[in-house]
């Protein structure tokens, strides 16, 4: 027995009721040597005397206490201040005593604690893919892409720079940086003016299709030394270049930078080549979602009006503004349209949801209405045309509008709504106000006939048109939005009037492009519309500043039913020509209004009216009690009539024909002079 003890590895002690060692084993007594105390003297010692040099001297007798009046065995880890090893002192008692096992645990415990690491880092590994793949899910654009990676990729690293390159389409060979982060101006700016050169670390791991490791500025100018520049412009000392493969090909490639020399362990590299899979995958995304939401932009923009005209009656100023990042087109549309004898049309309409379908079906609908407006339809007309075309488009189709025809000669406007929000009107004096339309159903589920609303209003007003996605959001009810847009207007009033800006050179002239529009739009979508990212709907605004015209640009008779009323027509005109200084198109009017009123003699019936409008251009009106419909017919050799019209449609810039409850309008415009069409 004592032979098996003497040989063991590990030290063994037998200690007595007193607390003596009684018997040590060659091990122990190594183990146990103390300072300059000789081998061999350990038996005698008290245990916790002999063991001084592992310290925790009180810990190890107050458990060996513990052990003898449990009589269960335990034990503990204790650190050897001569070698610094680790060793488990197991207690077991026995009877009149206590035997004690020393052994070196050492390795053990580094085995463990490298174990620990191991599991830390692949915990910390996996927490900081996870991390980075739930910032990536939400990144739609490329920009978000970028600004996930740096904050997710860049901090575990101790990284301060990242720059994202992606191959262009066009060209194959060619890379452009989408991002860049954690550089100065100038090397921003130099990677933006120039091309990623064709031998460089990022091109070459876009080749290799294997990431590039580069720990010191020195061993970058040793394999690149044509770009020296724009190492020392980047104020970086090691790097990381990824290639970023999706879907099997290589789409860019990702470089993360260090501003102190940073050598990567393999655990860490391979932590980054599995980042940049997740990075590639979110770039790609990102990259087909930039190129819809760029479709889908120029689609929008080619189904709105690019520029709203600048009428003699009418300046107007428009806003849209689409839904969130994540939301389709959508189908809200607005336009101005010029009509006859200087009356102009306004219409604002949403179609209710997003994508391609919603912004088709806008489009249909405002060529629609620009076609039933060129046949000068009345807004109730246009609304039971339109709202059949809805209703032959699908079922499930839901969509508001509100049209309006303004009449410069009363100053009037007409409104007809299917279902949309009321518009506001703004006083002279700058007071808002909701218009009351009489209510009628959406477009499609409506049943006409629809009801219409007249309305005066005074000059230096201003029309307010606007779609739901304005007044109403997430967390806004629809009544409250429109409290809030009244009285942002009136806010706005009370800075801007016309002719108070340097750049609106006269306020009676609507001709002139109203900058003050402008700005109320702007002040009107910062105050009602949340954040981009925020926006779950989009929105149109249409602002209008009508003018009536001056009693002194109009005139009108009434003529009798009698085949000498084209004289008397034709006297009337030389006379107000010459008042407005129009004598270049006095020939041509004459013989307008002589064709004109002799129709409304032979084919029409009283009362016949006549009409001149001066504007931009000049409006000859001739009205009668009948609703026949003039055509221009083409004419034999031999017959000695039927040329009226076409000499009519010869001598105008434009004619038409528009119908009322009194009757028809049959009307025609000229271009002025130069030199008139200046002064006016």
């Amino acid at each position: 027995m004592d032979t098996a003890l003497r040989h063991m590895a590990d030290g063994f002690l037998l200690v007595d009721g007193d607390w003596r060692i009684s018997y040590a084993n060659p091990a122990a007594e190594r183990l146990f040597i103390d300072g300059g105390r000789p081998a061999d003297t350990t038996v005698g010692l008290l245990l916790w005397e002999a063991a001084e040099g592992f310290g925790q001297k009180k810990e190890l007798e107050q458990r060996c206490r513990d052990v003898a009046e449990s009589g269960e065995p335990s034990g503990m880890d204790v650190r050897r201040s001569t070698d610094g090893h680790w060793y488990h002192l197991r207690l077991v008692p026995v009877p009149d005593g206590m035997s004690v096992y020393v052994s070196d645990i050492d390795e053990a415990r580094m085995q463990a604690a490298q174990a620990s690491r191991t599991r830390h880092s692949a915990v910390q590994r996996a927490e900081r893919i996870k991390n980075l793949t739930v910032a990536l899910s939400g990144a739609l654009t490329v920009q978000d892409v970028v600004s996930a990676v740096a904050r997710r990729v860049l901090p575990p690293f101790g990284a301060d720079g990242l720059t994202i390159g992606v191959l262009e389409e066009s060209r194959a060979d060619r890379v452009r940086i989408v991002g860049a982060i954690g550089y100065p101006d100038t090397f921003s700016a130099m990677v933006e003016a120039e091309p990623v050169p064709a031998h460089s670390p990022v091109a070459d791991v876009l080749n290799d299709g294997a990431p590039l490791f580069v720990e010191t500025v020195e061993e970058h100018l040793v394999r690149y030394p044509h770009m020296a520049g724009r190492v020392h412009a980047s104020g970086k000392k090691s790097w990381a270049f990824l290639p970023l493969i999706a879907s099997g090909r290589s789409i860019g490639a990702c470089s993360i930078s260090f501003s102190e020399q940073r050598r990567l362990d393999a655990a860490e590299r391979t932590l980054l080549i599995a980042l940049s899979g997740l990075i590639a995958q979110a770039l790609e995304r990102a990259r087909l979602h930039d190129a819809d939401r760029d479709r889908a932009t120029e689609l929008q923009r080619g189904l709105l009006p690019r520029d709203l005209p600048a009428l003699p009656a009418l300046t107007a100023a428009a806003r849209y503004v689409p839904a969130g990042e994540a939301t389709e087109v959508g189908g809200d549309w607005y336009d101005v349209m010029p009509l006859s004898s200087g009356r102009v049309a306004l219409v604002i309409g949403d179609v209710m949801g997003h994508g391609l379908a919603e912004a088709a079906t806008m489009g249909r609908l405002r060529t629609a209405v620009r076609t039933l407006a060129d046949l000068e339809l009345a807004p109730d007309d246009l609304l039971a045309h339109l709202n059949d075309l809805v209703a032959g488009i699908g079922d499930d189709l839901y969509v508001t509008c509100l049209y309006a025809v303004y009449d410069p000669t009363d100053a009037c406007c007409t409104f007809a709504t299917a279902g949309h929000p009321p518009p506001v009107l703004v006083d002279p004096s700058g007071t808002a106000r909701f218009v009351e339309l009489e209510p009628n159903s959406p477009l499609g589920v409506a049943d006409p006939p629809f009801e219409t609303t007249r309305l005066h209003v005074p000059d230096g007003s201003l029309l307010v048109l606007y779609t739901d996605g304005l007044a109403e959001t997430a967390t806004r009810p629809m009544g409250r939005g429109m409290d809030l847009l009244k009285a942002t207007l009136d806010d706005a009033l009370k800075h801007e009037r016309p002719g108070t800006d340097a750049g609106f050179a006269h306020a009676d002239d609507l001709s002139i492009p109203d900058p003050s529009l402008d700005r109320i739009c702007d002040r009107l979508t910062d105050a009602l519309l949340p954040a981009p990212a925020d926006a779950t709907d989009d929105a149109a605004l249409l602002v209008a500043r009508p003018r009536s015209f001056r009693a002194s640009d109009m005139a009108g008779w009434t003529l009798p039913e009698d085949p000498l009323a084209a004289g008397q027509a034709r006297a009337l005109i030389r006379e107000q020509l010459a008042l407005w200084d129009l004598d270049d198109l006095l020939m041509a009017t004459e013989l307008i209004v002589s064709e004109l009123v002799t129709n409304a003699v032979r084919y029409g019936r009283g009362p016949i009216g006549l009409r001149l409008l001066r504007s931009d251009s000049l409006v000859c009106e001739v009205s009668d009690g009948s609703l026949t419909t003039p055509h221009v017919r083409r004419a034999a050799e031999t017959d000695e009539g039927g040329r009226g019209l076409q000499l009519v449609s010869a001598l105008s810039h434009r004619w038409g024909a528009r119908y009322e409850a009194a009757g028809k309008y049959v009307w025609t415009e000229q271009q002025l002079p130069a030199t008139e069409a200046a002064a006016s």
